[in-house]
């Protein structure tokens, strides 16, 4: 619940940030002016928008199934929401006390598809119909690879629990943590923490987890390059053509929302998580320095600062990616999810189990 909490108020004004870093993002890459000039710094832009959202007639078609309509947006964005309720904020806050916290996020993130299809069908238009197919399998195709990538890592880790993933990647930990071959140089990871204790580290076949992760990612956020459900040009706007106004921007909250969930799931099993990313260098302390104890005030707020940092990092990404590469036919993101990514994450799983065996 306290997670829940926190993420509620976080969540709505992080949409509002992110979208005007992305309009200063794109005005950046792609010249544009609009975000650039449009009162100061470009921030009238998107308070006009805002308002704009919220000022909007609420239309509903007619020959629309109108209950339907209405709860779609509602659900894409619970099913969204729901998965920052197992999420580890600090060192010792743990979200939902549920062991198997990864197969939780995994299960219910998915669902969104019901709101998706359930948006498009209800619409009664061929448009909105054609958008949400095309959603529904490009986001059950990715999802294949995306679980095969965090499955390396629970190999790994031999944990489903986000909070002992967490932990096995810093400093305060009393499990060995010699899994990855660095025992054998000399290096007591545990006590060095910082960068060195992160799983891409530790295990650098996981960081091809990683790239696949964030690949996947993309399209599982409907972003480009793979955002062919929103393609305008192509099928008007997708699964949400006959919305507007504040339904609109619900469905599009719960796309920033994925962003950011994602993200915090790739910076919890790949980067760290709420691990600073500082090393202890000889008597130079910097991983304790940057830490806090562990269920202090000062502990809290430094394991949440680098949790959300690391986040917004990937965030960020996502934008640049979506600014700089084209978008991809619906055969091309099809090929790569069932030819590229998921026999590599099949390859990916076996080295890691191999890799495992091994190191016992």
């Amino acid at each position: 619940m306290s997670t829940i909490l926190f993420f509620l108020p976080f969540l709505l004004i992080y949409a509002v940030f992110a979208i005007y870093a992305e309009r200063k993002l794109s005005a950046f890459i792609q010249d544009r002016y609009g975000p650039m000039e449009v009162g100061y710094y470009g921030l009238l832009q998107t308070i006009a928008d805002l308002l704009k959202l919220i000022q909007k007639e609420d239309i509903v078609p007619k020959s629309a199934d109108r209950k339907l309509f209405l709860l779609a947006p509602i659900l894409i964005f619970a099913f969204v929401f729901a998965g920052f309720a197992v999420l580890p904020v600090t060192s010792v806050w743990e979200g939902a006390p549920i062991q198997t916290g990864v197969f939780y996020l995994l299960a219910i993130v998915s669902l969104d598809v019901i709101g998706i299809i359930m948006a498009g069908w209800s619409s009664n238009n061929k448009y909105s119909l054609l958008g949400a197919m095309r959603s529904a399998a490009q986001i059950i195709s990715y999802e294949v690879p995306l679980t095969l990538s965090v499955l390396c890592v629970i190999i790994i880790s031999q944990s489903l629990d986000l909070q002992a993933i967490s932990a096995q990647q810093g400093i305060w930990t009393n499990e060995t943590n010699y899994l990855f071959g660095i025992k054998a140089l000399g290096v007591d990871v545990t006590y060095v923490g910082g960068f060195l204790s992160w799983n891409v580290v530790r295990m650098p076949l996981l960081f091809f987890a990683w790239l696949i992760f964030f690949i996947t990612s993309l399209a599982e956020s409907n972003r480009a390059p793979f955002d062919l459900p929103e393609a305008e040009s192509e099928i008007v706007a997708g699964f949400q053509t006959e919305y507007s106004g504040f339904r609109w921007s619900v469905i599009m909250l719960a796309e920033y929302g994925m962003m950011l969930l994602v993200s915090l799931l790739g910076v919890i099993l790949f980067f760290g998580s709420w691990n600073t990313p500082f090393p202890n260098i000889g008597s130079l302390k910097l991983a304790e320095w940057t830490s806090g104890v562990p269920g202090t005030w000062f502990g809290h707020l430094c394991s949440g600062f680098w949790l959300i940092s690391k986040a917004m990092l990937m965030v960020l990404l996502q934008m640049w990616v979506r600014w700089t590469y084209p978008r991809v036919r619906i055969d091309q993101l099809m090929s790569l999810g069932w030819k590229y990514l998921t026999p590599a994450a099949l390859v990916l799983l076996l080295l890691s189990g191999v890799w495992r065996l091994f190191m016992i």
